[in-house]
């Protein structure tokens, strides 16, 4: 009975991991196409060191989303909620990409001022990501949680810290040193602890 429940729940995984893949997917796509348009027309705007490092830095987001997702196999049963969280915790991604590179820069200098002016929304969403991370790690179990030990529970705050800060401030040294610190301590957190799928 218990590996019916098994194979069940890993084919449930996989239909709603489609799903997943699709919010994702866009979210990806968004964030090439935009960096593709800067490449093909670089005077259209100018061009914002801080704003580029982070689509580096939401681009290893999304990528390693979906390689830390699987994951998600370990939960015994599925219900809509749970299901609901995961397409959320996409759309919230998707969000970020959106932002990064919105339909229209017609209203703004470059991308200096167009980013300045929506770091509420940006750091915002982005806190909410780490939020919604505890929860998505609670959902793979205890001891899955545990393996993170006490930096998850110093890193965590952190950064939810980090971006409130953020908003408030237009500064761009401060900027420059935050998503420098994001970019270099995420590639050390996926190299350190998902090197590997399981």
């Amino acid at each position: 009975m218990a590996a019916e429940q098994t194979a069940v729940a890993a084919q449930e995984f996989t239909h709603i991991r489609i799903v997943m893949g699709m919010v994702i997917g866009l979210g990806v796509t968004r964030l090439l196409s935009g960096v593709a348009r800067i490449v093909q027309h670089p005077g259209q705007y100018r061009l914002f060191g801080v704003h580029l490092a982070w689509v580096a830095s939401v681009l290893l987001m999304l990528v390693h989303f979906w390689w830390w997702q699987f994951g998600l196999y370990q939960i015994p049963l599925w219900t809509f909620g749970i299901y609901l969280f995961i397409i959320g915790y996409a759309v919230i991604l998707f969000l970020l990409c959106a932002l990064l590179f919105p339909d229209s820069m017609h209203d703004y200098q470059g991308y200096e001022d167009y980013f300045l002016s929506k770091r509420a929304w940006f750091f915002g969403l982005l806190a909410v990501t780490y939020l919604l991370d505890v929860i998505d790690t609670l959902l793979k179990g205890e001891q899955h949680f545990a393996q993170f030990g006490n930096e998850y529970l110093i890193r965590t705050p952190l950064f939810v810290i980090l971006c409130l800060a953020a908003i408030v401030t237009d500064n761009k040294t401060f900027h420059r040193a935050f998503v420098a610190f994001a970019l270099v301590y995420q590639a050390s957190w996926i190299w350190r602890l998902f090197d590997t799928i399981a």
